[in-house]
C-alpha cells in the first residue's frame, strides 16, 4: 500500500507555519531548524524558497501587511475619514500576531506590502492638501499609534485579584482588578478614543496651515 505523500513544500506553507511558530511562542522561537521540524522537512530544503531566515520574516510581515484595507486612499474618501478606516484595519491585522509586532514595527524596507501601504498613505494625504513633509510624519505617527496599541493589552496588565490594590497604596485604583474582565471593551475604546484624538487634532493642524496658506487645505477641506 503507498505511502500518503506529505505535502509539496511552498512559500505559502512556510510562511504559515512561521507565523504559527510566532503566535505560539514568540518571534524569538522561530529558528530555521525548528520551521522545518514543524513542516516535516530537512532544514536545507526551506533555502530553496527563501535565502535567509530574514526572509522568511519578510515574506510573514507581508502577509500580514497584506490585510490592511487601503481601498480608502484614492477613492474620494475625505483624509479623516481614510484615516480613521484605515486605522482600524491596520490594528486589526496587527492584533491577529501580537508577538510578531515589534518586527512589523520596524518599517516596510523592501517589502512590497509594507511599500503600498506607505505610497497609498503618503499619496491619500499629499493628494488631501498635506505637505509631503507632514504627510511623512503623519504616516509616523500612525504606524507608532496602531504598532503599540497592538503589541499589548493594557487591561491584561492588571491582575484579577480585588486585594491586589490596596486603597492605603493605590487610592485611586480599587476597581482596577475588574479591567481583565473587559479586556476586549477596554482595549478597543482606549484605541478608538486615541485614534478620533489623533485625528481631530491633526484637524486643527490642517485647518491652521490652510489659513496661514502653509501648504494644506488646497483639497480635501472639510
Amino acid at each position: 500500500m503507498a505511502r500518503p505523500r506529505k505535502p509539496l513544500l511552498s512559500r505559502d506553507r512556510i510562511v504559515s507555519a512561521a507565523l504559527g511558530l510566532i503566535d505560539e511562542d514568540g518571534l524569538a522561537a522561530l529558528s530555521t531548524r525548528r520551521l522545518a521540524a514543524v513542516l516535516g522537512v530537512s532544514g536545507p530544503s526551506l533555502y530553496n524558497h527563501f535565502a535567509t531566515k530574514e526572509a522568511i520574516l519578510d515574506a510573514a510581515a507581508d502577509t500580514v501587511i497584506e490585510k490592511v484595507d487601503l481601498s480608502m486612499f484614492g477613492d474620494g474618501t475625505d483624509w479623516r475619514a481614510a484615516l480613521l478606516r484605515w486605522g482600524r484595519s491596520y490594528r486589526a491585522a496587527l492584533a491577529d500576531h501580537p508577538h510578531f509586532v515589534p518586527f512589523l514595527a520596524t518599517g516596510p524596507g523592501l517589502r512590497p506590502a509594507g511599500l503600498r501601504m506607505a505610497d497609498a498613505v503618503f499619496g491619500g494625504m499629499v493628494d488631501a492638501g498635506w505637505p509631503p513633509a507632514q504627510a511623512t510624519r503623519i504616516g509616523a505617527l500612525m504606524r507608532y499609534f496602531v504598532a503599540g496599541s497592538a503589541l499589548g493589552s493594557f487591561a491584561r496588565g492588571f491582575v484579577d485579584d480585588a486585594q491586589a490594590y490596596d486603597p492605603a497604596d493605590y487610592p485611586h485604583l480599587g476597581q482596577a482588578h475588574l479591567l481583565v474582565r473587559h479586556q476586549e471593551r477596554v482595549d478597543s475604546t482606549a484605541f478608538e478614543t486615541g485614534l478620533r484624538a489623533l485625528v481631530d487634532g491633526l484637524d486643527l493642524q490642517f485647518r491652521a496651515l490652510a489659513e496661514t496658506g502653509g501648504g494644506a487645505g488646497r483639497r480635501g477641506e472639510a
